[in-house]
């Protein structure tokens, strides 16, 4: 049974030791630099997927865009009109005549 609580207290002192080395080590100048340059990094690598993702969605829109405008030219025959009044506005009852 010895053993067992052998290597378990000498696997919790290395584990212990390797998580203080590394807590130090990000406290210095050099591993604060490391962690800003990594976040960074980070930061870079989001908005460019953020961005790629942006101009992704912009094409397709504008496709789908082209493909309803080209469908709505298609339906309107040459000689149709697209229901809007080109004579001027229509006299109501109240025209000015009495």
């Amino acid at each position: 049974m010895r053993p067992l609580w052998f290597v378990a207290g000498a696997g919790a002192g290395l584990y212990v030791a390797f998580k203080a080395r590394r807590a130090a080590e990000a406290l210095t100048p050099e591993g604060f630099s490391d962690r800003v340059a990594g976040l960074q990094l980070g930061w870079e690598m989001f908005t460019d997927e953020v961005r790629a993702g942006m101009d992704e969605k912009e094409s397709e829109l504008r496709t789908r865009m082209a493909r309803l405008e080209a469908h709505e030219e298609r339906r309107q025959l040459p000689g149709e009109s697209d229901g809007r009044e080109q004579d001027g506005p229509e006299e109501g009852p109240d025209d000015g005549q009495q």
